[in-house]
């Protein structure tokens, strides 16, 4: 039985759910593991299905992040705070960039010499302050814990100043409000894009004051485990996933032979490298357009 036989083309184009036909859920991983790897006579004769399920979800986080194609982006405009909410998704980020009237996109660069570090409320004398209430009273319930600021001196300064490496102003190529006085800058921070720094203890980015009012687009790495819409794998990458739950699965078991545990891996990292290949979607036609272009004489 066709796997479409249950689906016209007419309630496929006329629908909303397109595309979806080169992945498999999470629920049939799963399920097709249980038929062809475990029972009698197979490579695990018994296993609980909450074992497989953990498993499954464990090898779907590992490949989301160098495998499959977990990239997604979130556009948003910069309000007057300068901070963006981290997506409750969120493992790691790819690339920020600020979008212009054409939309094109312009990279953002962090800044990795500033932060939000947290600030303990201090008295005039210098001391810490410990009255949470502003009663004057320090020996209350809760007050022997540090108070602490919402916002750092430091962070406010980098929001509130247009760094000298972001300022807009210039004529010919050249930055007039600091000509000849940029020796010894630093070429990588050298643009006028922006910057920002992320703030992974509050959840927010934070961005440089010439971002303010700007579409800015997060693009960033998920674990694919948010929905479960979202645990679903390419079939590209089916057999890597059922190698990657046997080997998690002997691989904590006692009494396993080795060579049979490092057959496995072996199995796993050669399954998972093919996946990699096949979803990097190298197209010769595009590689072949791209080096006609190295042929070509630029004159200077």
């Amino acid at each position: 039985m066709g796997l479409l036989d249950d689906q016209t083309q007419k309630s496929y184009y006329e629908g909303s759910n397109h595309g979806n036909y080169q992945f498999i859920s999470l629920d049939n991983i799963i399920n097709n593991f249980i038929f062809g790897y475990t029972g009698e006579d197979n490579l695990i004769p018994k296993v609980k299905t909450s074992t497989i399920a953990f498993h499954a979800q464990r090898s779907l986080a590992e490949l989301s992040f160098d495998t499959f194609k977990s990239t997604k982006s979130q556009e948003i405009t910069v309000p007057p705070s300068l901070t963006m909410t981290l997506p409750h998704d969120y493992v790691n980020y790819v690339k920020l960039t600020w979008s212009d009237a054409s939309g094109i996109e312009h990279v953002l660069y962090p800044a990795i010499k500033t932060s939000n570090p947290q600030k303990p409320n201090q008295n005039a004398d210098g001391t810490f302050d410990f009255d949470h209430n502003n009663d004057g009273d320090t020996d209350d319930t809760g007050e022997s814990e540090l108070n602490y600021a919402s916002e750092s001196t430091t962070s406010s300064n980098y929001t509130s100043t247009t760094p000298s490496e972001n300022q807009n102003s210039y004529d010919d190529d050249h930055y007039s409000s600091a000509m000849g006085g940029r020796y010894g800058i630093d070429p990588a921070h050298s643009q006028v894009n922006g910057s920002y720094y992320i703030d992974d203890l509050s959840g927010k980015i934070h961005f440089s004051s010439n971002i303010s009012g700007k579409t800015v687009i997060l693009k960033y790495i998920s674990d694919s485990l948010g929905t479960d819409a979202e645990m679903q794998v390419h079939k590209f990458a089916e057999e890597a996933m059922y190698k990657c739950i046997a080997y998690a699965i002997l691989s904590t078991r006692v009494g396993i032979p080795d060579n049979v545990i490092m057959r496995l891996r072996r199995d796993k990292i050669a399954e998972t490298r093919k996946a990699k290949i096949r979803l990097s979607n190298i197209k010769i036609e595009e590689i072949t357009q791209t080096l006609r272009g190295m042929s070509k004489h630029i004159k200077h």
